[in-house]
């Protein structure tokens, strides 16, 4: 049960600062969550994090900071979204080796989005296709038609679907991340691989029943410290579901490299767990 120091890890969430406020880090996007919390910013849920990482003030060089970071902790690769990577072209193709991309969707777009995606694939390769569906305007439940094309072509290209689950950090309705929608889109569409992201809380049961019943349906530890991974995930990834659970961190948007890896000393995981919860798993559902 020892924690490996030795897997080239993959990462399946992370992000680079973009927008104007971030130009002074991610620290003080935390802090105006505090000051101004009416305003809009990247980091929604900021009041949920402590000691959020900086990672410098320099655009510059924020990828070369974060691939330093990465490789303190053996991280070989991490997924980053495509339109964040692309404001940074120079930086990224200096490290292509280190980074994979997903496309964050808008449901509402309908074909123009699908179009998006095609182009994105041939043009990057993205990996996956993420989804916040709290945060989407008008918001749009897992489980609803608007989200169907995008399963379809999440099965044309042979890409995962990576969807928030469980009550969402930022202060918004939770109607549209419940767990149990899940059950009709992986009966509907039983060739899309599915991970799940940010923790399913409270129906993180339900998460592993669900994970039982469908082949295709996995979890990632996104935005979780590993103190607070949930129990039942531990015990399934230790039981019936080793080949299931996906490592993924939240740097530097909420938790920093060094807590994530500190606290992963202590995740109970048996030995056989770890390879596949820190790299395998990851290689083989997301094609890298």
């Amino acid at each position: 049960m020892a924690f490996p120091k030795d897997i080239r890890v993959i990462d399946c969430m992370m992000n680079i600062p973009t927008d104007e406020h971030n130009v002074a880090g991610y620290q003080s996007m935390a802090t105006m969550q505090r000051d101004a919390p009416g305003k809009s910013t990247t980091m929604p849920a900021g009041y949920m994090f402590k000691n959020v990482p900086n990672i410098g003030s320099d655009p510059a060089k924020f990828v070369e900071n974060m691939v330093a970071e990465m490789d303190k902790y053996n991280i070989a690769k991490a997924m980053l979204p495509i339109d964040n990577a692309l404001q940074y072209p120079e930086s990224l193709d200096r490290f292509k080796d280190r980074f994979f991309c997903s496309v964050t969707i808008n449901p509402i777009l309908g074909m123009e989005e699908i179009r998006r995606i095609r182009r994105m694939k041939k043009e990057h390769d993205i990996k996956a296709l993420t989804y916040f569906p709290a945060a989407s305007v008008p918001q749009v439940a897992l489980n609803e038609r608007e989200l169907y094309p995008f399963y379809a072509e999440c099965i044309d290209l042979d890409i995962p679907f990576v969807g928030n689950v469980g009550v969402p950090g930022p202060r918004f309705p939770l109607r549209t991340q419940k767990v149990e929608h899940l059950d009709e889109v992986c009966w509907f569409f039983p060739e899309l691989r599915f991970v799940m992201r940010h923790g399913a809380e409270p129906w993180e049961e339900l998460a592993v029943k669900l994970m039982l019943k469908y082949p295709n349906l996995y979890y990632s530890t996104s935005a979780f410290a590993p103190k607070h991974y949930p129990k039942a995930v531990i015990e399934f990834a230790n039981k019936r579901g080793p080949d299931k659970i996906i490592y993924a961190g939240y740097f530097p948007a909420g938790l920093s490299l060094e807590r994530i890896f500190t606290e992963l000393q202590n995740v109970p995981f048996k030995d056989e767990v770890w390879p596949k919860f820190l790299r395998e798993n990851a290689a083989r559902v997301f094609k890298l």
